[in-house]
């Protein structure tokens, strides 16, 4: 039997979520909740798992779809479809930086709604494609590690890499002669180098804590690239460097 897809809709007027989830099921997709605020989101991203998340950006209350899918992918890789009816340039700009995998622009047609889930559907197929719980694109050994880049096993020295950034469901390990780019996401590298130098910062960044050369209050710095440091990491962070 075909696993469903399963599709969390944050929408805070009923009757506009309540047709997407009719549409939604027939089209053979689970809807796994309907909630109206972001801080409900957060909880049912985190209790629920969904596969996707169907955002509306104007959310009412303390966060709206931005902030809260920022918020959920400080945990989650979950990815993000914003509903959105809303255009100006700074929205779309803070939309982009939480890396969506699309927009639906309100209003929208069924087949808007239909060809978006398609697509998003086969670019989750085609990240994992060939993927055994993430794991066959690295192997890492005492000092190095093995990544699959440009249909080959490399071999990159841990003490070269400089930096680790997301990019959905790929991550970029950044070294001072080149980067790498590998189907693997930063959740996978966390836990397969979790004994070695490198911490999560942010979201998005895992860091060579031997790398650094400024430590802020929001930001770190390696060779003059300034990385986003988070305030639900900053903690972890300094208590590793007081034991280098």
């Amino acid at each position: 039997m075909e696993i469903k897809t399963r599709i969390l809709i944050v929408e805070d007027d009923m009757i506009i979520a309540a047709n997407i989830s009719l549409q939604l099921s027939n089209l053979g997709y689970e809807v796994t909740g309907l909630v109206t605020r972001g801080e409900e989101a957060i909880i049912h991203a985190k209790s629920d798992k969904p596969d996707i998340i169907l955002l509306d950006i104007n959310l009412k209350g303390d966060l709206d779809g931005i902030s809260a899918a920022s918020k959920i992918q400080e945990n989650h890789n979950i990815p993000i479809i914003y509903l959105t009816a809303n255009s100006d340039e700074a929205t779309f700009t803070r939309a982009k930086a939480t890396h969506p995998y699309a927009f639906i622009s309100k209003p929208f047609s069924n087949l808007d709604l239909r060809r978006t889930i398609a697509l998003v559907v086969e670019q989750i197929k085609g990240s994992s494609e060939g993927v055994v719980d993430g794991f066959q694109n690295i192997q890492v050994l005492d000092d190095r590690i093995f990544v699959r880049h440009n249909g080959k096993m490399m071999k990159l020295l841990l003490d070269d890499i400089s930096y680790i950034e997301a990019d959905r469901n790929y991550s970029n390990l950044v070294t001072p002669n080149g980067s790498y780019l590998i189907s693997t996401t930063l959740k996978v590298l966390e836990t397969e180098l979790k004994n070695h130098k490198f911490i999560r910062v942010h979201r998005s960044y895992m860091v060579n804590i031997s790398k650094l050369d400024i430590v802020g209050e929001h930001h770190l710095e390696i060779k003059r690239k300034v990385i986003p440091l988070s305030k639900s990491f900053k903690q972890h962070l300094l208590k590793h460097l007081h034991t280098i």
